[in-house]
């Protein structure tokens, strides 16, 4: 009779063990799901401007101004993006889930719907195929401040930069008027960012060690003046 009384007790026992393994099991899967099928509800951040830790006049007078590079070997090929952040989402999808509201993905990861201001012409947008991700600072001027010596694993760091200030949600628009442009070419439309798209701008170069030329260094000179003091 004892000996009875243990196996049940073992059968007990492995019974409420296996049940223990299959609700484990269980939790795991429907975490997995939660987490790779939740709709994409954060709320909404705007790129930060650049906190330098010093007046944002030293940290541009401390950036080395130097012509142009040339453009000879330049690809953006050289500047691997976008890459893949996990979970099927690449650069470009986290970008546009921290910058918008209310944005909805897939279980790919694309967003679906969503609404994004775009802050360089003020375009709120709510189709994500008419936003670009911008690089403050262009691969190609990027190239030709000094990211020509770079390797091409610092080059994909560079193109595919999450910090929140290297890369930006703006409308196609405003970004392929841009294009390759520095501030002394082009500047946002929208004239009261120009504050914080310089103190962004030099952050970027001061961080990667890009040089400027003069009539840059000019330009962000005018634009950092007009910041509130």
């Amino acid at each position: 009779m004892t000996v009875i009384a243990d196996h049940g007790a073992m059968s007990r026992k492995r019974s409420t063990t296996w049940v223990s393994v299959v609700v484990f099991i269980l939790l795991i899967v429907i975490g997995y799901y939660l987490t790779r099928y939740q709709d994409q509800t954060a709320p909404p951040t705007t790129p930060a401007p650049a906190e330098p830790g010093q007046d944002p006049a030293a940290q541009l007078a401390a950036l080395t101004v130097a012509p142009e590079g040339r453009m000879a070997g330049y690809s953006r090929d050289r500047f691997p993006h976008w890459s893949s952040q996990g979970n099927s989402c690449d650069t470009r999808e986290i970008v546009l889930q921290r910058q918008g509201s209310d944005v909805r993905s897939d279980g790919e990861c694309r967003a679906t719907s969503g609404s994004w201001v775009s802050v360089y012409d003020g375009e709120t947008i709510t189709d994500a195929s008419k936003l670009d991700i911008d690089h403050t600072v262009a691969l190609a001027e990027a190239w030709r401040s000094g990211a020509d010596k770079w390797t091409d694993e610092q080059r994909q760091k560079f193109a595919n930069d999450l910090g929140g200030i290297q890369l930006i949600a703006v409308s196609a628009t405003s970004n392929r008027a841009k294009g390759d442009q520095d501030p002394a070419k082009w500047k946002p439309p929208v004239r009261s960012y120009w504050c914080t798209y310089a103190l962004n701008w030099i952050s970027v170069k001061t961080t990667y060690k890009l040089t400027v030329d003069q009539a840059e260094h000019d330009a962000l000179a005018t634009m950092i003046s007009q910041c509130p003091k």
